[in-house]
């Protein structure tokens, strides 16, 4: 399986990247030291050309992104890497039509990804505590991460034809972090996705798609 990981991690104001960049890093480590994956990175800090990351894009089995969340969206820097990419990637490989036809433009808006038969996994690290999201009148009205903040993000890879396996997010990383517990549960989470037999048994096809969006 190949493996396509995107660090979304900036330094900016008060935030320093670490949590990501850790846990980007601990994506990778995970994949090369199983049998079976190829693992290619992007850090979006760093310089990149377009057209390349198209290409990893359509290389890749299997997306993954990690992502702060600042003011309930993704950083900047990975929005604009967002906006670059799949510009670039019209009729390269991630995307030919928003999929409507001029004889019926009301209906299959959405269906001209070219990534089809692909998926994506996505981490996120907030502020927030994970009550925020859960508990009656908190700040989230009881709206998962998924379902709430980042609806439109998970739309997008939609659009691209990619279909997603279950996320993780990381809550509290500012005023009450816990790396160490935190990518206990992530390699986990990992383990029960990729490796047979793991904290007994790895889930199956039809799981994961019952457990995504």
């Amino acid at each position: 399986m190949k493996i396509f990981v995107i660090n979304g991690g900036q330094a900016f104001g008060h935030s320093g990247g670490r949590f990501n960049a850790t846990v980007a890093a601990e994506t990778i480590s995970f994949f090369e030291n199983q049998p079976g994956f190829e693992v290619k990175s992007t850090n979006v800090n760093d310089d990149y050309d377009p057209l390349a990351e198209v290409e990893k894009y359509t290389w890749a089995d299997l997306v993954i992104y990690h992502t702060p969340i600042w003011w309930f969206q993704v950083p900047h820097g990975l929005k604009k890497y967002i906006d670059v990419v799949f510009t670039v990637g019209h009729n390269r490989g991630i995307y030919k039509s928003d999929g409507r036809s001029a004889e019926n433009p009301a209906i299959n808006y959405g269906t001209g990804g070219l990534l089809t038969g692909k998926k994506y996994l996505l981490t996120t690290s907030w502020n927030a505590p994970k009550e925020a999201f859960t508990l009656p009148g908190e700040f989230f009205d009881q709206k998962s991460v998924d379902d709430g903040p980042l609806f439109g993000f998970h739309r997008m890879n939609a659009f691209t034809g990619m279909k997603p396996l279950p996320s993780l997010h990381f809550h509290d990383v500012e005023k009450n972090a816990d790396v160490e517990t935190d990518l206990k549960r992530y390699r986990a989470h990992l383990a029960a996705l990729f490796i047979p037999d793991a904290n007994a048994g790895s889930l199956q096809e039809s799981e994961l798609e019952a457990s995504a969006l």
